[in-house]
């Protein structure tokens, strides 16, 4: 390759690679989110509803009713790039969750799909449309960490003497509905907390949603004690929730990260742990007496009793889904023991299955497992910011997959995890951002002028002389063929603004 002729004022060869990774590390640290993304995660932490007629119209319904149409149209007009089969199965569910409410209760078709329909799909439609950024993801990372920093000092007070104060101070405004308070029973203890939202459970899930996006995605973006203090907050505030299946996602990720930590060389570590996931079900259903389901459940609930009776909802759960396997049962209550007379069912897979029968159970499972492991293939080698992102992302999804085995959700902390499913599917086509730009490098994010990414890539000098150019031209022609129009100076060229990347 021909020697590097720089521009006035740029350095050369590592310290240009240098200079590019410091300038992408500032623009990280004063990354702002996008407004939609704002008023969202506002509408989802503040539960605030009126009543209208027989409906309550909560702020994030609201919100999202405005924006869903619009999204859908420009999503699969390709407005936000490449479309994933991810986008269609999510679109299907919601069509044949409709068709199966329609079915089995037409008289709450109109509310049901306008409630349910909108939270899930207008979710995933806000991090699919409005996270796409390396800068908009860390930006997302550290609202969600001050949320949960900002709610800790409540949710001790909450620990303590089982009472809400901000759903408590929600409450006393006229005219608004909120959440109803939770009578949780205490465990070791302590109150259950659950801050702002429906339920303890869904409050812990939120905090260990932010957990791997506050020590893994935002790793070099501040001190290490600041990272492991606030880290620690985080899983703090996530344990107060005393919820098993919050609990069970964080310690989930936090093995996943020592895995990843002590196999760092071991390129085919995933493909090890995997292995020996599948060997340790084998030995499990070979030699103990339970099924490796209910091995599982035993440990990842707080006590035996909670394990017992999970086992037979999954036991009588798949007796529903096979009864009724095409558009399910819907809302009506399902087949169960005499003895269970609660129709809670924790576990969020097997409600979608039992609700919508097994094609709306399929196209939402396969289409989270897609997305999954399409970010989990991508090869971001190069660019170490997109990796940890990549990665906080992945072990999020890997511990909530597992942990809604246990648990179910609704309302807000059902929308919000479509919200953060959707936020990670940029990655899918995400090219890194080497250091040096070059000849195959990505191009610069959405809103960077032309002019300035053409500053920063190295022009290749000529191998013998300069080439004759015109006669007005201050710098001598490129050698490379098409690198500079004729009669154009290099640091004249008009500034434009850079189209969004468009995925092969």
């Amino acid at each position: 390759m021909a020697a590097i002729d720089t521009l006035p004022g740029r350095p050369a060869g590592p310290a240009a690679g240098l200079a590019d990774a410091l300038r992408n590390e500032f623009t990280l640290k004063g990354a702002r989110l996008p407004w939609a993304a704002k008023i969202y995660l506002l509408c989802v932490v503040i539960p605030i509803g009126l009543n209208a007629g027989p409906l309550v119209v909560t702020t994030l319904r609201g919100f999202l009713m405005v924006m869903v149409i619009p999204l859908t149209v420009m999503l699969f007009s390709k407005r936000f790039g490449k479309l994933f089969i991810t986008d269609y199965l999510f679109l299907g569910h919601i069509c044949w969750a409709a068709l199966a409410l329609h079915v089995n209760n037409p008289d709450k078709f109109v509310q049901q799909v306008g409630s349910v329909g909108v939270e899930f799909l207008g979710g995933y439609l806000i991090g699919r449309a409005y996270i796409r950024t390396p800068e908009a993801f860390i930006a997302l990372c550290r609202w969600l960490c001050a949320i949960v920093l900002l709610t800790l000092p409540f949710d001790i007070f909450e620990a303590r003497t089982g009472r809400p104060l901000l759903i408590e101070f929600i409450r006393r405004i006229p005219g608004v509905v909120t959440v109803e308070m939770v009578n949780a029973d205490k465990r070791m203890g302590l109150e259950r907390v659950q801050a702002v939202f429906a339920h303890p459970i869904h409050y812990g899930l939120f905090c260990s949603v932010a957990f791997s996006l506050s020590f893994v995605a935002l790793q070099g973006l501040g001190s290490t004690a600041w990272r492991l203090l606030r880290s620690t907050l985080v899983a703090l505030s996530g344990f107060l929730a005393l919820s098993s299946g919050a609990l069970l996602a964080m310690v989930l990720q936090f093995a996943l990260i020592i895995w990843s930590t002590l196999l760092q060389s071991v390129r085919q570590r995933w493909w090890i742990l995997v292995g020996l996931f599948a060997l340790a079900y084998v030995v499990i259903d070979v030699t103990s007496t339970r099924s490796p389901i209910r091995v599982f459940m035993s440990y990842a609930t707080f006590s035996a009793h909670n394990a017992y009776w999970r086992g037979i909802i999954f036991e009588w759960g798949m007796k529903n889904v096979w009864a009724n396997p095409w558009v399910g049962i819907g809302l009506n209550d399902w087949e169960r023991p005499w003895y269970m007379f609660s129709g809670s069912m924790d576990n969020f897979w097997l409600v979608m299955a039992v609700r919508y029968g097994i094609p709306g159970f399929l196209m939402l499972a396969v289409g989270w497992a897609y997305g999954v492991a399409m970010v989990m293939r991508r090869n971001l080698e190069g660019d170490e910011r997109l990796t940890l992102i990549r990665r906080a992302w992945v072990f999020t999804f890997l511990g909530l997959s597992f942990t809604l085995c246990t648990v179910h959700v609704w309302t807000n902390i059902y929308s919000f995890a479509m919200f953060m499913f959707g936020a990670g599917m940029w990655l899918i086509t995400a090219e890194p951002r080497t250091g040096e730009a070059g000849e195959g490098a990505a191009p610069p994010p959405p809103g960077l002028r032309q002019g300035r990414a053409r500053q920063d890539a190295p022009a290749i000098a000529p191998t013998q002389g300069p080439r004759p150019g015109p006669r007005h031209s201050r710098f001598p022609l490129a050698a490379r063929p098409g690198s500079a129009r004729s009669g154009e100076r290099p640091d004249e060229r008009p500034p434009t603004l850079q189209r969004p990347h468009k995925a092969s």
